[in-house]
């Protein structure tokens, strides 16, 4: 799969790469707003959105394949090419000051050079879960109804985001940077937003963020950030900016629509500047289809994944008759998410609903409702799985 979609980019980058200068740069779409091919039997698919499908994880270890990752695309997937690729950093918390027009840059093989690291880390959309503020709370809320499959583990190689800001000259006075991506600009309601583009605390990335070349042994796949995208663990999406290509790294605070006019926490019970979001929160999911069918008479056995932004989880428990709980069995160390499993007897035909909560490291558990925000962000509720035994 990766060497199709290899050969396939280059053949895209072929007959653009002489023709533009690096920056700036129109970000090439390719001729449908996601590169990989998307079987129904994997994703659902929402416009410029594929979304993983649950069952199409049984089976699966920690790390989730390519062919089977969630893609979440604002306008489309750029074809880049890695040759001509060139990250861009300057800001008043850089030594120097260096301007947007005369930044510090690195290539490619620039980063290749310098010392990698590995980390196995998840990525998930701050929207995930979205559809259940509707479906199971009778909310109105805006944005991709997204189930609970906006959410994907892989093993991502690069170099930590610390050692560049250290060789552009990171200075002690810096205090946000802004990662912008390469991707077609972002236009809604008749309005030019520009590059996708969040602000990111100098503190977190000096902890653990990584300038990722490699997804899972290969090359970035252009859905997923090629040539070089930022992986930010345990916070929300939209801080791992695919495609990256400029930083700002600024002595003050910085802002862009997707710190100011999204990814914020709106509603009733929210101050009227709303919340900003940076990690994410505690979810479960079952590894089946929704209305999934078992067979009456034997024991299955039940698997899903847990995972929380706190950094851990304590345990998980399912229920399957809405009253009582039982504590599933891990079957493995958590590798970005813990997977387990839980048997089930059902007592005889008919319509059952599947629960799964997960208690993080801190002992709180998955509450049975949401916090409401307009934009139906955070979903981390216990989510009601209905199944039919026949």
């Amino acid at each position: 799969m990766a060497e199709r979609i290899r050969r396939r980019t280059a053949l895209a980058l072929a007959g653009l790469a002489a023709t533009a200068p690096w920056w700036p740069r129109p970000a090439f779409a390719a001729a449908s707003p996601i590169v990989k091919p998307l079987p129904e039997d994997k994703f659902f698919v929402y416009g410029t959105n594929a979304e993983t499908r649950w069952e199409a994880l049984r089976g699966i270890g920690d790390v989730v394949p390519v062919d089977r990752f969630f893609v979440r695309d604002h306008t489309s997937t750029p074809l880049l090419d890695a040759d001509t690729w060139r990250l861009q950093l300057y800001g008043t918390g850089l030594r120097g000051s260096p301007t947007a027009d005369r930044p510090v840059e690195f290539g490619y093989r620039d980063l290749l050079r310098l010392p990698s690291r590995t980390i196995t880390a998840r990525i998930e959309c701050a929207g995930n879960g979205r559809s259940f503020f509707t479906t199971q709370q009778g909310q109105a809320v805006t944005g991709t109804a997204w189930r609970l499959g906006a959410v994907g583990v892989a093993r991502w190689k690069g170099v930590p985001l610390a050692t560049v800001l250290r060789r552009a000259g990171l200075t002690a006075s810096a205090v946000d940077l802004l990662p912008q991506g390469l991707d077609p600009n972002y236009v809604t309601g008749g309005v030019d937003l520009g590059p996708v583009r969040r602000p990111l605390p100098v503190r977190k990335a000096l902890d653990d963020v990584l300038l990722a070349y490699e997804m899972n042994g290969e090359p970035l796949p252009p859905d997923h950030g090629h040539p070089v995208r930022l992986v930010v663990p345990d916070w929300i999406g939209v801080a791992s900016i695919k495609w990256v290509g400029r930083i700002e790294v600024a002595a003050s605070a910085l802002a862009s629509p997707w710190s100011t006019q999204y990814y914020r926490l709106w509603g009733p019970d929210y101050p009227p500047e709303g919340v900003l979001l940076g990690r994410q929160n505690t979810k479960s999911a079952f590894e089946l289809p929704w209305q999934a069918s078992f067979d009456a008479g034997r024991e299955h056995v039940l698997t899903g994944r847990s995972w929380s932004g706190t950094g851990g989880l304590r345990h998980v428990e399912v229920s399957t008759d809405g009253a009582t709980w039982r504590r599933a069995t891990p079957l493995a160390p958590a590798r970005g998410w813990q997977r387990w499993a839980v048997r089930w007897r059902p007592p005889g035909p008919g319509s059952y609903t599947l629960r799964a909560r997960a208690t993080d490291r801190t002992g709180v558990a998955q509450p049975d409702v949401a916090p409401y925000n307009t934009q139906g962000y955070l979903f981390g509720a216990v989510v009601a799985h209905p199944v039919t035994v026949a």
